[in-house]
């Protein structure tokens, strides 16, 4: 089976739109900062002839299968193992100071998703791993066995917005001085039985959902990783660059869509007659808030449901 069978690319028309003028340009470099298993880069690749693409990712895993995917499109294409807040340092090592366009896909990649034996999906019993990167870092199983019970507190009400943070705290404190906690199984049956069954029919979905998703965040670092990422990211576009970014769950959105709004305000002091060439925007925004799938993309891709797309383009250099 191929990458191209098991991977659809959320968005990848609308991305293609709203970068497509920015790609244009004779040598016009993109970077993929989130590649996955290569769908939103490939269709990048095709849609412009000459475009060369640097492609990013952490999972050596989607690496190998991209470059696969890639492979007939030659020296077009150079693939780097990092992680995207170090955009800067693998454009400059690829010999692209500057570039024309970026495109970040947040969160979890369908990759991941689907090997059980990764530990991300809460509907699958595996290991507890949940790292991206599995050749580094804490893992998921590491952070429910060490963590105290503030800490874990802390990571579900800020990553999880999970309102009932301290309960599954003291039963996951409680449940691994019983034995240790080292299946994603173990700790969804744990997460199930500490959930009051009038929470549970209230529809908010599976208990374990949104510590599931704390300790993806948590293990890969993925917010303070953005927060570095954007700016950084920002920085290299030439102007009549452009940059989109899907997020798939709001702490993500937010980032982006604080970190684009300052980039695209004037930094002009209030009552300032005339707004002088250094308090101009640098950015303009391309997206009117956030998109999203249409209901069409959602029912053929149901991994399209949350997607947030944004986009800008630099329309001046910082003076």
């Amino acid at each position: 089976m191929s990458t191209s069978d098991i991977h659809t690319p959320v968005l990848l028309e609308r991305c293609i739109e709203l970068l497509a003028p920015a790609l244009t340009r004779p040598g016009a470099v993109v970077i993929d900062a989130t590649e996955g298993m290569g769908g939103h880069s490939e269709g990048l690749l095709e849609r412009f002839d000459g475009l060369r693409l640097i492609g990013l990712d952490r999972d050596t895993d989607a690496l190998r299968l991209a470059g696969e995917r890639l492979a007939r499109f030659g020296d077009r294409v150079t693939l780097v193992h990092a992680v995207y807040d170090d955009i800067a340092d693998a454009a400059a090592s690829a010999g692209a100071p500057r570039v024309d366009g970026i495109l970040f896909d947040l969160g979890v990649s369908s990759l991941q998703l689907d090997e059980a034996d990764r530990g991300f999906a809460y509907a699958q019993d595996a290991p507890l791993d949940m790292r991206m990167d599995q050749t580094q870092g804490i893992t998921a199983a590491e952070v429910v066995a060490t963590y105290g019970e503030g800490d874990l507190r802390r990571i579900f009400e800020r990553y999880g917005e999970e309102k009932l943070a301290g309960r599954y705290a003291r039963a996951i404190i409680a449940a691994r001085g019983a034995a240790p906690i080292l299946r994603s199984g173990q700790l969804v049956d744990i997460l199930v039985a500490a959930t009051p069954v009038a929470v549970q029919r209230e529809g908010r979905g599976h208990p374990a959902k949104r510590v599931f998703q704390a300790l993806r965040i948590e293990v890969n670092a993925e917010l303070s990783v953005l927060e570095r990422a954007l700016p950084a990211a920002l920085g290299l576009l030439r102007v009549g660059g452009r940059i989109a970014v899907m997020s798939y769950q709001s702490l993500e959105d937010r980032l982006v869509k604080r970190e684009f709004a300052e980039a695209a305000a004037s930094t002009a002091p209030a009552g300032l007659p005339v707004e002088l060439p250094e308090h101009a925007p640098r950015f303009r925004l391309l997206t009117k808030g956030a998109e999203l799938a249409s209901d069409e993309e959602r029912a053929r891709n149901p991994r399209a449901t949350p997607v947030r797309l944004r986009a800008a383009e630099r329309i001046a250099e910082a003076v």
